[in-house]
């Protein structure tokens, strides 16, 4: 009897203490190209997720993101989130945000459709990724474009990274070798 109440306790607490499902395995979004992005299709690959702007400081971050991506293709897929947020710099369709990206950086990774990261009208993907009580491990608030969240192949929370951490910086890299 004990050792059932000791059982029913701790499964009581788990219940209260972790998110209901703390894996971005769960979200699909709508991709730059109107077909749909199922994060569960990456599910034994790590994932890069970073909000991009294409008219920024650290725009020429998408040319490393797309090294980082040919370089770990079989074990990481990296997805930018175009989003709007700061400055006004991502003020283009889909249609223009894809062609810019192919021809100025030559990026092949998955680009979702353009997104709010933060606000009353926050992506829910981005409600994930910024909250402790969901993502089960880190509370995080987008201070601008190109900021990173690296997950775990079972697709769990591992690290967040500001904008100025450069794709291939040792801080990123050194989850990936």
């Amino acid at each position: 009897m004990k050792q059932f109440i000791l059982i029913a306790t701790l499964s009581i607490l788990t219940a209260f203490t972790l998110p209901a499902d703390s894996s971005i395995h769960r979200f699909k979004v709508k991709s730059i190209d109107g077909s749909t992005i199922d994060f569960a299709a990456f599910k034994g690959k790590k994932i890069l997720v970073v909000n991009t702007a294409s008219e920024c400081g650290y725009t020429a971050q998408y040319e490393d993101l797309q090294k980082l991506y040919e370089q770990f293709k079989g074990k990481l897929v990296i997805v930018g989130f175009p989003a709007n947020n700061f400055g006004s710099q991502e003020p283009g369709s889909d249609t223009e945000i894809r062609a810019f990206c192919k021809a100025r950086f030559g990026v092949t990774f998955p680009l979702a459709s353009k997104i709010s990261v933060k606000g009353s009208d926050m992506a829910p993907i981005y409600k994930w990724l910024t909250s402790k009580a969901e993502n089960g491990v880190l509370d995080a608030s987008i201070s601008w474009n190109f900021n990173k969240f690296l997950l775990d192949e079972n697709g769990k929370m591992l690290a967040y990274f500001p904008s100025k951490v450069k794709p291939m910086s040792d801080d990123i890299l050194q989850y990936l070798r």
